[in-house]
């Protein structure tokens, strides 16, 4: 059975087939992503909804193959670097601290960079482009090579290619990218007043 085949969910429900699309796989094809592509698939993030409109989220990449990428990859986790190295494009997410009108603290930043990189994620897989969004990275490394400021704070990081052969990955990653989907019943974390 394909790859895709084994990730489509079954649901009770009518979804979108977008929604239905959107997985996040580990096996990519080192083909890289054109610049066309990548700019439509950050400007879906960019209209995002945000509070008072600030946008308060910054994308930062690297393609595969050059320096930056390397320096980017080499602020992950030991744990996702086997299956990442063959991802065209290596991101981080970022989100400002505080408004830039007013200097406030910004609560619904990371609500806000969740909705962007929802929107990034859905428009990468309408252009047969998967992501996958990582948490597993050395925060404090990223920020000493990014040079980031107080202000910014590298929320999460994030692949995007195109699907590769999970025959290619290295166990356990193999076994994870044939496994079929799951999700939680709707009855486990929706409750009707």
């Amino acid at each position: 059975m394909e790859t895709l085949e084994i990730k489509t969910p079954l649901t009770d429900t009518t979804i979108h087939p977008l929604i239905k699309k959107r997985w996040s796989p580990r096996a990519f094809a080192r083909q890289a992503i054109s610049e066309e592509t990548l700019n439509g698939i950050f400007t879906a993030a960019s209209w995002a909804p945000s509070a008072m409109n600030e946008q308060p989220w910054k994308y930062i990449y690297a393609e595969q193959g050059t320096p930056e990428f390397d320096r980017l990859w080499n602020c992950l986790m030991p744990g996702n670097q086997p299956w990442t190295k063959n991802a065209p494009v290596l991101f981080v997410a970022l989100y400002n601290k505080f408004y830039e009108r007013n200097g406030r603290l910004n609560r619904n930043a990371q609500h806000d960079l969740g909705m962007a990189n929802a929107q990034l994620l859905l428009q990468a897989a309408s252009q047969e482009v998967y992501g996958h969004i990582l948490g597993g990275f050395d925060a404090d490394k990223l920020i000493e090579t990014l040079e980031l400021s107080d202000e910014q704070v590298p929320f999460c990081m994030g692949v995007l290619g195109y699907i590769g052969d999970p025959e290619k990955l290295e166990e356990p990653y193999r076994s994870r990218e044939q496994a079929i989907r799951t999700r939680k019943d709707l009855e486990e974390f929706v409750q009707k007043l």
